[in-house]
């Protein structure tokens, strides 16, 4: 199922379009805060806090370099090729780089989707190791943005734990690790600013990141977000161009439910209707006839999609889904994420006036969706 909101306000659409990846790839306390006293890291936090918990960390980050054909434009399009013929040409490639950490002890290491994104080689650089590691990807999702690494290391290797981002409260401290400009192991200290933000980066729609001062350049993606136990509670994706101490991190939780998917079957299976969605506010509900401005308007259907072999229809709205309420779109999202891949699901949906009741088999979300 795929939905999504066009409507924002000036200011935000302005936010963020200056909002980009930080992979440089091709291309207990008192309700006051104290202030800091000139040795101190942070309220509460001894003067070494910080460097300990960096000391400890630090091993566990890589460095991801990427190797991916470049596409040409030109040489690949029918139309010029009609003229020039198969002209033949060297095969030119793009580097990327990006940041990483061990999620266990064996060489497993966690990313973002686009550190490796269309990679034909990538290469992991450990700390204590002279020369980098191939890695091969163990699993990937775009839409979360997240990615699974394997190395075959020859000794255990140092890893971090995934700690709690629901726990962390906006202003809590947080310390920032990755590569930024290949400069390794760069850290930056600072707070989180806000958690739940939705961004969107190119074709990327993100829903919940955390935001932070911290400071997050070209490099970083992929790194670690650690709270000051040295846990990892966000991994860092993307920052804001046109304004300083804007970054934004995806939760440590948002990982831990679909990490074993992704390790397991390498990919993170999603059950799907192929309807897109919107909210049903005062001016359509009396248009269409309804009782109450609630429910899932219909606003596309995909072709050949469960919805559509359904008799779905664009004007229809869903009312309820195997008898649970859907007063939002959000309650519909919600519901279908609860749904298993090859069940039945029975809507009841409002067309032409009066109530239907619509039964369709759920399927796994195509790729691109």
């Amino acid at each position: 199922m795929n939905w999504r909101r066009w409507i924002a306000p000036v200011a935000l659409l302005a936010f963020v379009a200056g909002i980009f990846f930080t992979a440089g790839c091709f291309y207990a306390s008192s309700s006051k805060t104290p202030a800091l006293a000139d040795n101190q890291v942070a309220p509460g936090v001894g003067p070494e806090a910080i460097a300990n918990i960096v000391a400890q960390a630090s091993p566990a980050v890589v460095k991801i370099d990427t190797i991916a054909p470049k596409f040409d434009p030109f040489f690949n399009n029918p139309f010029f090729r009609q003229f020039f013929g198969d002209i033949p040409r060297v095969q030119e490639y793009q580097q990327g780089l990006g940041s990483g950490f061990f999620i266990s002890d064996d060489g497993y290491i966690l990313t973002n989707e686009h550190v490796i994104d269309g990679a034909s080689q990538i290469t992991v650089t450990v700390s204590g190791f002279s020369q980098p590691f191939k890695a091969r990807v163990v699993g990937a999702d775009y839409d979360l943005d997240l990615a699974v690494l394997k190395i075959d290391v020859p000794q255990k290797v140092p890893f971090l734990k995934l700690g709690d981002s629901e726990k962390m409260r906006v202003g809590d401290w947080v310390i920032a690790i990755g590569n930024p400009y290949g400069l390794d192991h760069t850290v930056t200290v600072g707070v989180l600013s806000a958690k739940g933000r939705p961004i969107d980066v190119g074709n990327r729609h993100y829903k919940n990141l955390l935001q932070t001062d911290a400071a997050i350049n070209p490099g970083n993606s992929g790194g670690p977000l650690l709270n000051l136990k040295g846990e990892v509670i966000g991994i860092n994706t993307a920052v804001n161009a046109q304004a300083q101490g804007i970054g934004f991190a995806i939760p440590s939780d948002t990982v831990k439910s679909v990490l074993n998917e992704l390790m397991t079957k390498g990919k993170i299976i999603r059950p799907w209707l192929g309807v897109q969605i919107g909210p049903v506010d005062e001016n359509v509900a009396q248009y269409l006839g309804l009782p109450k401005a609630e429910g899932a308007l219909v606003l596309g259907v995909v072709p050949g999609s469960p919805a559509d072999k359904a008799g779905i229809t664009r004007g229809d709205v869903i009312l309820e889904i195997n008898g649970k309420k859907v007063k939002t779109p959000d309650d519909l999202v919600a519901a279908v994420k609860e749904l298993k891949v090859g069940s039945q699901a029975n809507l009841l949906v409002w067309r032409g006036g009066k109530l239907v009741r619509v039964q369709l088999q759920v399927t796994e979300k195509p790729a691109g969706w």
